[in-house]
């Protein structure tokens, strides 16, 4: 007990970088021990289980009980949200003109089905709203169980009592207590998917698809340290760099290696209670941000479908090229937040082109050969972002009302 006490009583960074190591230097000694393995799927399972139960009960707690000011800046965040993930496809845009690339494509191409259209992506997201409800927290289903924890919210403030709201919120506090118990083990689950990694993935991917790699994740950095903090400094009008690496340090590290926004979510809604914003607030912003704020989502697309491009030979405009930015950013709120979620809507974006299915679906493997790094990279960006843009939209209110913004 006295080992487990002093064990906890270090940061959780710390210990996570404790689990990095020993699972990179156990996959490079003991390969063969895959038993190591089952602690990362334990730990990525636990946050995929219990974060849906946790979401629906802290949004419909916070609108039952109406506290003043829940949700008074969702408007600002959700614009965040979507001018952060058209910006990344603009800068993967420009990124592919300055450095093209070509692609080598594998023989066989996946069988995973592929959405027709921009129409059916959006009819996925209409009919996610009006899922069951109980059906969208057992499938995940994060739209859907932000719809339904609003429509009872605002159900039960006029009509329920004093103690019904109250047994709520306990109830809603009792799950995030046992999500902080899950987070707790977090360096166990990192080291195992560290070892997984390290076991089973080559490090042929870095010869043959290297230039791609480079483009994809040079992308991302820019969108993390350049793009962000930007669109942070417009918000809280100083250095936004502190929060950017706060959130980075503390969200983007456990994001990589689960690569699920959605397993990422108790570790974001930590990180905003940590940095003291309004739960009313975050407790909506943060699920929602796993649905629609996609920069490293949208990056992917268009990184992959440019690339494609340029393999086929076809010759893409300044007008076709922004085209191009607008449908992976809308295509991008319809990937799903789970590892490869964004890869099956390259051939929406490749449609544009006239590029046929079967080669779309080739580049799609290609995108699942490269994941291990590509898709890491992303849902770490995807997902720290999520925290990285409400805490700028509630700082900036804090900014109007004179109070004092620290981290």
């Amino acid at each position: 007990m006295n080992i487990w006490q002093k064990w906890n009583s270090i940061s959780l960074v710390k210990r996570i970088i404790c689990g990095l190591i020993i699972g990179a230097v156990l996959g490079v000694a003991v390969p063969q021990a895959a038993p190591i393995a089952v602690l990362g799927s334990l730990f990525v399972n636990a946050l995929k289980a219990i974060a849906p139960v946790l979401v629906f009960f802290l949004v419909m707690g916070a609108l039952a009980n109406g506290k003043e000011g829940a949700g008074s800046n969702m408007g600002r965040v959700v614009v965040l949200y979507l001018l952060g993930t058209f910006a990344a496809a603009v800068t993967a845009v420009i990124a592919s003109f300055m450095f093209p690339v070509e692609l080598v494509l594998p023989e066989a191409a996946g069988e995973s089905a592929a959405p027709g259209g921009i129409g059916e992506v959006l009819t996925t997201l209409l009919l996610n709203i009006v899922s069951n409800p109980i059906g969208s927290i057992t499938n995940a289903n994060y739209i859907g169980i932000l719809a339904w924890a609003v429509i009872f919210g605002l159900a039960l403030k006029p009509i329920a009592s004093e103690s019904t709201k109250k047994g709520i919120n306990d109830f809603a506090e009792a799950v995030s207590q046992a999500v902080r118990w899950v987070i707790s083990f977090a360096p166990f689950g990192i080291a195992g998917l560290v070892f997984s990694t390290v076991s089973e993935s080559g490090l042929g991917i870095f010869t043959t698809y290297g230039k791609l790699i480079l483009i994809l994740v040079g992308s991302m950095a820019f969108v993390a340290f350049v793009l962000n903090p930007i669109i942070v400094f417009t918000q809280i009008k100083q250095n936004p760099y502190p929060l950017v690496f706060k959130c980075l340090k503390d969200s983007f590290i456990t994001a990589f290696f689960t690569r699920s926004s959605a397993a990422n979510i108790p570790v974001n809604m930590a990180l905003c209670e940590e940095l003291g914003l309004n739960e009313d607030n975050y407790s909506v912003s943060i699920p929602l941000g796993a649905t629609i704020n996609m920069a490293g989502a949208a990056i992917t697309i268009t990184v992959m479908t440019l690339a494609t491009v340029n393999t086929m030979g076809i010759t893409v405009d300044i007008p076709t090229a922004i085209l191009l930015s607008l449908v992976a950013a809308v295509s991008a709120c319809g990937a799903s937040g789970v590892a490869g979620g964004s890869l099956l809507l390259i051939p929406l974006a490749c449609s544009l082109f006239g590029i046929s299915g079967d080669i779309a679906m080739q580049v799609v493997g290609v995108g699942f050969i490269i994941g291990v790094i590509q898709d890491s990279c992303e849902t770490g960006l995807n997902s720290s972002t999520d925290a990285l843009f409400t805490a700028a939209s509630e700082f900036h209110e804090w900014k109007k009302q004179g109070k004092p913004i620290k981290w």
